[in-house]
């Protein structure tokens, strides 16, 4: 039995107009009448989009008004799993097509509305031509017999269709444009976005051959506390120096035993990336010596002694003996007449 081949392709191929190129793509346009959607070359050709999430951009944008487009939802309707659909609605989100904030409604119930714009160039462009003043228009003349008609203004760009999820009828969705004249700032990183480098595994301050050795059996010992807790030997020599810092602040064996073996989560596929985790975040401070438990010594305040007055015998406060203020006021007219 012969196999079926596909002819129209090669008859409307003969049919198109002028010399064909002898390599690449060949197009045979035929126009849409019903069921299209219109989709920019800034998107489907896209420098930096992934091809996911250009293909989940087409799709959101063939999707009618107020369709639920989560990640749960989409995951429903398409092939691609959950984790690679958040990928591309947050790469999509990073480049302005896509905005996702929670709003409070009047009755207090709090929903999450998903804005999508096609274009979000035109919308900027659309906004500071709103906003800038229209230049002064020429009075028209007063004596013309046959004044010809005003050409017709060119209609301003409209705004993109916008989609919006999760939406309570009676309440717009939000605006999304920034400011004028402001660039646009992504509020997600991409995907491909450095991450923060990693902290360091603790290491001891004074590392001893009996800590090595306490930390060394600790580590060999989980795997009786936790059958998925089984350490190669090179895990082992990686890990006891952090295992030995946390001996070395006087934290007791049942303690790190317990903190490395409690609530794992299943199934753990990587032991020793969980336990470098839990070792570095988690590590206790040193604690404290006699001395900062002490409690602050009170300072001491000077308290000026009791003096009897040479003349008048009365009790008074002063560093050294001698005369009380009114003795002193009263010989001072007479020292000063002799």
């Amino acid at each position: 039995m012969d196999t079926p081949q596909n002819t129209a392709l090669t008859r409307a191929l003969t049919e198109l107009p002028g010399p064909l190129p002898a390599r690449g793509v060949i197009h045979i346009v035929i126009p849409h009448t019903d069921r299209f959607t219109v989709v920019g070359n800034h998107l489907a050709q896209h420098p930096t989009l992934s091809t996911t999430a250009v293909g989940l951009a087409v799709r959101i944008q063939s999707l009618p008004q107020g369709t639920e487009i989560g990640i749960k939802a989409l995951a429903a309707r398409l092939s691609e799993g959950e984790k690679l659909i958040a990928a591309a609605l947050r790469e999509l989100e990073a480049h302005g097509y896509l905005r996702r904030a929670r709003t409070r409604l009047p009755n207090g119930r709090i929903v999450t509305r998903t804005v999508f714009c096609n274009q979000p160039t035109a919308l900027l462009r659309a906004r500071v031509v709103a906003q800038s003043p229209a230049p002064p228009q020429p009075p028209p003349p007063v004596q013309d017999p046959a004044p010809e008609p005003p050409a017709p203004e060119p209609a301003a760009p409209q705004a993109p269709a916008l989609t919006d999820v999760q939406h309570e009828e009676g309440h717009a969705p939000q605006d999304i444009a920034p400011p004028h004249n402001a660039p646009f700032v992504p509020l997600v990183p991409p995907p491909t976005a450095p991450k923060p480098p990693r902290p360091p595994l603790p290491q001891p301050g004074e590392p001893t051959p009996e800590l090595e050795r306490a930390a060394t059996a600790l580590l060999s010992d989980l795997r009786r506390h936790a059958r998925q807790l089984v350490l190669s030997e090179n895990d082992i020599r990686q890990l006891a120096p952090a295992v030995a810092a946390w001996l070395e602040r006087d934290t007791h064996p049942d303690t790190i035993r317990h903190t490395l073996t409690n609530d794992l989560p299943q199934p753990l596929r990587h032991p020793a990336k969980l336990l470098k985790h839990r070792l570095t975040v988690l590590l206790p401070p040193p604690l404290p010596g006699a001395d900062d438990l002490a409690a602050p010594a009170r300072p001491r305040i000077a308290v000026t002694p009791f003096q009897t007055c040479d003349g008048c015998e009365r009790a008074f406060r002063a560093p050294t003996p001698g005369h009380c203020r009114d003795c002193r006021n009263a010989h001072s007219p007479a020292q000063a007449a002799a």
